[in-house]
């Protein structure tokens, strides 16, 4: 018997979240009384299921009018499915989006939200078939918030799933036996509680464990009908054309190990005519291999051949989509490399061109010096003896100035090489004044502005805004005579990242003028040092912009550590700024973080809006290889 634990949590008004179960249930007859995030939310994912088609006007909508915290969650999870059905599928981009998600959803105690991101979550687990604690731990958090009877059916998919995958992988034929018995149990219940599609679901989970797990054939394709019937009564949704595709797929593969090749082709025939819009599909890999390996069974070797390269062709456009942007980024810094290198030597050749030209002429003014020059002193030495002595003489005078003229040059280019040297210890210098000492600093202004504030009104106690000031002006002697030294310890290198950025938003928020809230999911163990570092400057001078320039009340800094990639969301409430309008050569601020973050191999984006506040999104690699 499996028991169900429903959370007392906040769910929304009627309307919202009978559209939600509307939508889960793919009936798409909503009544709409104004044109709120909450409805254009709805929208969006309506047209996702019709067409499995990015929005952008409706994301764009979505980004305008999201005030409320609840807005900014329904935001988040649109943009994080944006990422999946991009046609290179941004899978780690798209988790951090729903993760995000979650937290505030948690932190708000909101059902409907924590299901909506739990759902895409255990989804993102399935797909990637990655990390199997963490789709342990969130399938059962799924069924812990499930709020309605549709979602702990969903939220127990999720969860046999996971229970199936791994009692195959631990070989415990016991375990099999309970989670297959489970699943029965789920169809039962779905059917009387009228959630057919997720019935369909759990038909096709028991018929892959019948063919993988008992090999019962006959009892394996059954259900894989009974999953295609119930798919096909909304065949016209792009949602569940994939999935009538997939089952199609399973299906024939059960018919490949009955040795009925032609059936098998035959149902293989049937999926490929689905119009399904990405070709780019993994399926239709898997489903020219399956039509490869019946013809050949069936000794037809030519179009065994054929739809065995189809296959191997396919796989290779997916693999090399996967890593287009990747490749599109280095192609960008090498073509941008190969034009410095090509100015570079372009200069290089004008200078050998003028140095030929101007020892072209002194050879010339050299010649014709030594034929006058030469005439002279023939001329001379048939005169007398005498001038050929000061001739002599005058010759040895210009050789000793050439030779000072030498060392004075030689002399300047010391001095410029000097020069050049000052500077740039000057530009490592103000560069680490400004990250370092900046924030700090900035700090102090807002605790000066509240004792100016409090000289009257006493909002505050004076004696301890007096304290923490005189702490702030400590540790920026202590922070001056560290640069001085030219050190980078404390505690980055005694404690990590995440103590030292939370460390940081306590003292900002202690000035009671921007509140600053931290997030982090997957930091438990350090990463390396240069990235620590690096990721904490950055962190520390974009906080700074905030509260220099943002005008914002409030701030949030979420750092998670997933599949090897460090990712940092920051964002503010603020005024915002046109990012397309901004010179980014102007002054040492994100010029100065967009050139660390590409030195470390990571990404940097910006989305800000005028009066909604601003986002800044960076990856990390985990490692500086």
């Amino acid at each position: 018997m499996i028991l169900f634990f429903v959370g007392i949590l906040k769910i929304y008004p009627q309307s919202f979240s009978d559209n939600v179960y509307k939508l889960n249930q793919f009936d798409f007859s909503f009544n709409f009384t104004n044109d709120n995030v909450e409805n254009q939310y709805l929208l969006y994912q309506k047209k996702v299921l019709e067409l499995k088609k990015v929005d952008t006007l409706l994301i764009k909508k979505l980004n305008k009018n999201a005030q409320l915290k609840k807005d900014t969650i329904l935001l988040y999870i649109a943009k994080g499915d944006s990422c999946i059905i991009k046609k290179n599928k941004h899978y780690n981009t798209a988790f951090n989006f729903f993760n995000l998600a979650y937290q505030k959803s948690i932190n708000l105690k909101d059902s409907v939200l924590i299901c909506e991101t739990l759902k895409r979550i255990n989804n993102y687990c399935l797909d990637t078939e990655k990390n199997i604690k963490s789709f342990k731990f969130y399938s059962n958090n799924y069924l812990k918030h499930a709020y309605n009877k549709f979602e702990q059916s969903q939220a127990m998919f999720f969860l046999l799933s996971f229970k199936l995958q791994q009692a195959y992988l631990e070989k415990k034929p016991f375990l099999i036996e309970k989670v297959t018995d489970d699943i029965k149990e789920q169809i039962t219940i779905c059917n009387r509680n009228k959630n057919i599609f997720l019935a369909a679901d759990f038909h096709n989970l028991l018929g892959v464990s019948f063919d993988v797990n008992y090999k019962n054939l006959d009892e394996a394709i059954f259900h894989f009908k009974k999953a295609e019937e119930i798919y096909s009564t909304r065949k016209e949704l792009s949602f569940f054309k994939h999935k009538i595709f997939d089952v199609l797929v399973n299906k024939s593969f059960v018919y490949n190990q009955k040795r009925n090749y032609i059936k098998s082709n035959e149902i293989l025939f049937k999926a490929l005519k689905i119009d399904i819009p990405n070709k780019q599909y993994k399926g239709f890999v898997n489903a020219y291999e399956l039509i490869s390996n019946n013809y050949f069974s069936l000794q037809n070797y030519k179009r065994a051949f054929n739809y065995l390269s189809k296959s191997k062709k396919l796989d290779a456009i997916i693999k090399r989509n996967k890593y287009a942007i990747a490749t599109e980024e280095f192609q960008t810094k090498y073509q941008t490399e190969k034009k410095e290198k090509e100015n570079l030597q372009l200069k290089q050749d004008n200078l050998v061109s003028e140095q030929k030209r101007k020892q072209n002429q002194n050879l010339f003014y050299g010649a014709l010096s030594f034929l006058v020059l030469g005439g002279v002193i023939t001329f001379l030495s048939l005169k007398n003896s005498r001038k050929k002595r000061l001739l002599a003489e005058q010759q040895q005078e210009l050789e000793q100035q050439k030779n000072i003229t030498l060392i004075k040059e030689q002399e300047i280019m010391a001095i410029n090489a000097m020069i050049e040297g000052q500077e740039k210890e000057r530009q490592i210098i103000a560069e680490d004044l400004h990250d370092n000492i900046g924030s700090v600093l900035a700090t102090l202004k807002l605790h000066f502005e509240n004792l100016k504030l409090n000289r009257k009104k006493k909002h505050f106690n004076q004696e301890e805004l007096y304290e923490k000031t005189e702490k702030l002006i400590d540790e920026t002697y202590l922070k001056v005579r560290s640069i001085a030294h030219a050190k980078n310890a404390g505690v980055i290198a005694n404690q990590g990242l995440l103590v030292a950025v939370k460390l940081m938003a306590e003292k900002i928020s202690s000035a009671n003028k921007t509140q600053i809230e931290v997030l982090d999911y997957g930091l438990e163990k350090r990463i390396e040092n240069t990235i620590e570092l690096t990721a904490f400057r950055v962190i520390q001078e974009l906080t700074t912009n905030i509260i220099k320039h943002a005008n914002a009340t409030k701030a949030t800094i979420n750092i998670s550590l997933f599949d090897k990639v460090l990712n940092i969301i920051i964002e503010d409430n603020g005024k915002g700024f046109n990012f397309k309008e901004t010179n980014l050569n102007n002054g040492m601020g994100l010029h100065a973080i967009q050139r660390k973050v590409k030195h470390l191999n990571g990404t940097f984006e910006v989305d800000s809006t005028l009066n909604k506040g601003t986002t800044i999104i960076i990856n990390f690699p985990e490692t500086n290889t």
